[in-house]
């Protein structure tokens, strides 16, 4: 069972509701009784005094399912989690998961997918029985998903394994192999000299005349490992003997690969408003940053451009940082948000989502930060660190801010910002099964790997660390 107090903060002010309803439903009914003859006894009731405050529990009421459930809505602005006693893991709300593989993916390199995983770079591919494309269909890839080639069986098909072990046959200029810019060299050694025919035939030649006995024919596609070869003719093995073929008719083989940046040179500088006067450093620190030509970005920036390295080669421009900003609250949200705007600058922010609500971040604050070109990310729920937690609190604590935080900003949200930076691996795999692409620790690192993009590294800035320090970290030794 959930403890009570991994839900959403505004359970506990709708319960106190009850009594009140109580109340009105009795009083009610005394009006009613009155008017049908006789005199009540005047009833002895506590005196209520509605404030600004109860008119919004009321209309937060009004917009309970009545059902219970435990799924988080949204009732006039303020979302809560329905359900309270008993709430588990198999409650958790509904998100949207179709992106999990797709993340995956892109979490995934060459040194993680192994040697002969190829990704699927159209938006669909039929993968049939047999090397023909009127062969009968084992399954339907889409754009993202891998595969492992076990060969090419010429220059138009390959065979390949799927994930769940099935075999068939794939169009192979739809897949690209994964590899890294100091590996593609290494890759593409493989295969030297391989040829394949580059016409609907080639004819094979006793001598290398074309007046020679033909011996036969090779098919248009298929691979030739010549034996020598000039400009004009290839000596090849055809059918035990030794035979020639017209050079110009056969082209190098190379499958497509697929080129992304396997490590990043990409500092994330990290302010706490809970500090005092982090946003007063920060002010200064970004100045400082903009005035020696250093480029600051968001995480969502970060994440666009994880998206393009999937389709083709895309570096993050030197000189560049990522800006995040944690332990915001309804009364200092604003002030960092215009502080940042009026350098020019966006950041990060990560929204603990229990600060969400008619009394906290509202609906209002959330729509004016993006409208300032500001990232909001989850900071998680209740701010606990969740590597002290057990698995369904930690399930519910991911799912449920990615849930509310969703339901404010009308975006996905793609990235965490842990508590108190507390990550391990079993936390890491949460965020991965709840629809998470990043996640930012606390590491003092400028570099990471791909691999590393769940546990990201990042320097918390004290109030106190000068220009020069975070100009170091921002560009280097």
């Amino acid at each position: 069972m959930v403890p009570r107090r991994y839900h959403p903060v505004r359970r506990s002010p709708l319960a106190s509701v009850r009594p009140l309803i109580a109340f009105l439903l009795i009083a009610s009914f005394g009006i009613l009784f009155a008017g049908c003859g006789g005199t009540p006894e005047k009833p002895k009731v506590e005196e209520f005094t509605f404030t600004a405050e109860d008119v919004a529990r009321f209309r937060e009421l009004a917009g309970k399912n009545e059902s219970g459930s435990g799924v988080l809505r949204t009732g006039s602005g303020a979302p809560h989690l329905e359900g309270v006693t008993g709430a588990t893991s198999s409650e958790l709300p509904v998100l949207d998961l179709s992106k999990v593989s797709m993340f995956e993916a892109i979490r995934s390199g060459p040194g993680a997918t192994g040697k002969d995983v190829y990704r699927v770079t159209n938006e669909f591919l039929n993968v049939r029985t047999s090397p023909s494309v009127t062969a009968g269909q084992v399954a339907r890839l889409e754009r993202g998903e891998v595969l492992t080639v076990i060969e090419f069986t010429d220059a138009a098909w390959a065979k390949v394994r799927l994930a769940d072990n099935r075999e068939g046959f794939v169009a192979q200029r739809y897949v690209s192999k994964l590899t890294s810019e100091d590996r593609l060299a290494q890759e593409k050694k493989t295969f030297d000299g391989l040829y394949f025919v580059n016409f609907g035939f080639v004819n094979v030649r006793k001598e290398p005349d074309a007046e020679s006995e033909k011996l036969g024919e090779i098919p248009g596609q298929a691979f030739v490992r010549p034996i020598t070869k000039d400009q004009n003719w290839a000596k090849v093995s055809f059918q035990g003997k030794d035979g020639y073929v017209a050079a110009k008719y056969l082209s190098p083989f190379l499958p497509n690969f697929l080129v992304r940046q396997e490590e990043f040179t990409l500092p994330m500088l990290h302010y706490r408003l809970s500090q005092d006067g982090a946003l007063a450093a920060m002010t200064r620190h970004v100045l400082t940053l903009k005035q020696n030509g250093v480029k600051i970005i968001t995480l969502r920036s970060f994440y666009d451009l994880l998206l393009k390295q999937e389709e083709r080669d895309a570096r993050v421009d030197p000189k560049t940082v990522v800006l995040l900003v944690s332990d915001l609250t309804a009364q200092n949200v604003g002030e960092a948000s215009d502080a940042l705007r009026a350098l020019g600058v966006s950041a990060t922010f990560f929204i603990q989502t229990k600060q969400l609500g008619l009394d906290g971040i509202t609906e209002k604050m959330v729509l004016n930060l993006l409208a300032n070109g500001m990232d909001l990310e989850s900071g998680g729920h209740t701010g606990d660190d969740l590597r002290s937690l057990t698995n369904a609190q930690v399930e519910l604590e991911l799912a449920q801010s990615r849930q509310l935080l969703e339901e404010y900003t009308k975006r996905t949200v793609v990235a965490v910002g842990y508590p108190e930076g507390g990550v391990n691996e079993r936390v890491a795999k949460y965020a991965a099964d709840t629809g998470y692409l990043l996640g930012v620790a606390t590491a003092p690192d400028r570099t990471f790997r791909r691999e590393d993009l769940l546990r990201l590294p990042s320097f918390v800035l004290s109030p106190t660390a000068t220009d020069d320090e975070v100009l170091k970290i921002a560009v280097g030794p």
